[in-house]
């Protein structure tokens, strides 16, 4: 990029785009809860897909739900660039987890109008369906499909509590769409960036407002029952317990001792616990809980399985109870590509902002994305490292840093 040439975003716009967003499935706490393909979503779909027909973009619709807006290229045989993310949120969600990366990826496109700007490869902006994964599952289902991980059908068979399917929700909003889900006109993108909040602490405390993303940690869940024996906790000794809760909370603290022993990378949490027949003069006979491990490498979490299997097995011997882990969830680790990784660094170099390199701890439509199309992420803090809340907050010369490195990184591969 010519380095006399920085355009810069407005702003001013982008913020308010993220307000008016944000009314739609608003909560009393200044959250939004816009659960994917609700009538909000659809209003949310609406609005957005509005702007980018009145900045000029051709918008499709595929097969799954994902929204494409294209701003076409001078070449027309050009891959395009793209950028994107989801504007479905947790049921006390924020206005910036997912909605910042596709208003952001708006918003460089309405900037180049305004100046003028052509570039050779075409530009677009996508909406992937149901990230958040709270109606239905799987979670990251568009990116997904998109990706090949999910086949399209098997998508649209999946049912809320209700037994409503994906397709019959898609249908019902509006939403289902006839181009075939991972088909790009003029073929796969030649970059994809996503721009997001952090949904973490490691910014704000480092005092810096952009994160270089080099990778996503890989996750790998895992549902845990152990068995022992219920018993009345006045006349049993204790030596002579079989007591589940005893030996699960030593398997908990071991999950958090391997978890630190994989440091910087490693993450190990215990979140959901279910003690059996839970009553307070009777020894446990049986605990459920799951276990969440994450590492940056497949190395790192083929340790941390070994060392939690082998750990638990130790633990339920010494406390004469069995163990059973079954693991649920897998997601390998992702380390995004170099070039795009480098873009997105110069881009704040040349901004004069600082930065720093981060990993991202959370799955984002990137991850999948980047199975198809070189990718790269741009973090900005979010206040108190708080998401998936609706006292998730961003500042809004955070959000117009992030989204200016976004364009300038976008130009570069568009030329």
């Amino acid at each position: 990029m010519d380095s006399q040439f920085t355009p810069r975003i407005n702003g001013a716009r982008l913020w308010q785009s993220l307000m008016d967003l944000g009314a739609l499935g608003a909560t009393p706490k200044g959250g939004v809860c816009r659960i994917a393909l609700t009538e909000d979503d659809r209003k949310g779909r609406d609005l957005v897909a509005s702007w980018c027909r009145e900045a000029g973009l051709d918008v499709r619709v595929d097969e799954i739900g994902n929204v494409f807006a294209r701003r076409a290229g001078t070449d027309p045989t050009a891959p395009a660039v793209a950028t994107g993310s989801h504007i479905d949120t947790q049921p006390s969600g924020g206005k910036f987890d997912g909605n910042f990366g596709v208003l952001a990826g708006l918003e460089v496109m309405r900037t180049l109008n305004d100046l003028g700007i052509a570039t050779r490869a075409p530009l677009e902006v996508a909406i992937w369906t149901n990230e958040e994964g709270t109606r239905f599952t799987p979670v990251m289902m568009g990116s997904g499909v998109f990706a090949g991980v999910f086949d399209a059908e098997f998508a649209r068979r999946q049912q809320d509590r209700d037994g409503v399917s994906v397709g019959d929700a898609l249908a019902a909003i509006g939403y289902r769409g006839t181009q075939r889900a991972g088909e790009v006109p003029g073929g796969m993108y030649s970059a994809y960036f996503e721009a997001h909040i952090e949904q973490g602490p490691v910014l704000e405390a480092a005092g810096l407002p952009i994160g270089v993303v080099s990778g996503a940690l890989g996750q790998q869940w895992y549902d845990v029952t152990v068995t022992g024996q219920d018993a009345h906790a006045g006349p049993t000794p204790l030596a002579l317990r079989h007591d589940a809760l005893l030996a699960s909370a030593r398997m908990i603290e071991a999950v958090n001792r391997i978890a630190r022993d994989e440091a910087p990378h490693g993450r190990g949490t215990v979140g959901f616990l279910e003690v059996t027949p839970n009553s307070r003069n009777v020894i446990p006979g049986r605990v459920d809980f799951s276990v969440d491990v994450r590492h940056l490498s497949q190395d790192g979490l083929d340790r941390m399985d070994a060392a939690m299997r082998g750990a638990f097995a130790g633990i339920a011997d010494a406390a004469a109870v069995d163990v059973e882990i079954r693991q649920v969830v897998k997601f390998e680790p992702c380390l995004f590509a170099p070039a795009c990784v480098d873009s997105v660094r110069r881009a704040a170099v040349g901004l004069d902002l600082p930065h720093m390199d981060v990993v991202s701890g959370a799955g984002h439509d990137a991850v999948y994305v980047a199975q198809r199309a070189p990718t790269g992420m741009i973090f900005v803090p979010c206040k108190d490292g708080i998401s998936h809340n609706e006292l998730e907050d961003a500042l809004p010369e955070h959000i117009e840093a992030g989204a200016n490195v976004l364009l300038r990184a976008m130009l570069e591969h568009a030329r």
